[in-house]
């Protein structure tokens, strides 16, 4: 885990990279309205459908936009990772 220190430069207009768990299969042609993040369909070891969603989003307000998104399309979020973090 990162130390409070590591976190200092962090805040809500800060541009990131996230990775994105879904449950169910999202078609790839939704990544513009998903802020341009790459669309991989995967699996769960007990064959699940699951969509991993990659990219980098200018700020949170972007992040909670591509949130709202897939909320209002019913897809069931699994995880959300911040891949910039220490």
């Amino acid at each position: 885990m990162a130390a409070l220190s590591d976190w200092d430069s962090f805040n809500l207009e800060t541009p990131a990279t996230y990775r994105i768990r879904v449950q169910g299969h999202l078609d790839k042609t939704w990544s513009d309205r998903l802020g341009g993040m790459s669309i991989t369909p995967g699996t769960t070891r007990d064959n699940q459908s699951v969509t991993i969603l990659v990219g980098h989003l200018i700020d949170q307000a972007a992040l909670s936009g591509v949130l709202n998104a897939l909320y209002d399309m019913h897809f069931p979020l699994l995880s959300v990772e911040n891949l910039d973090e220490g």
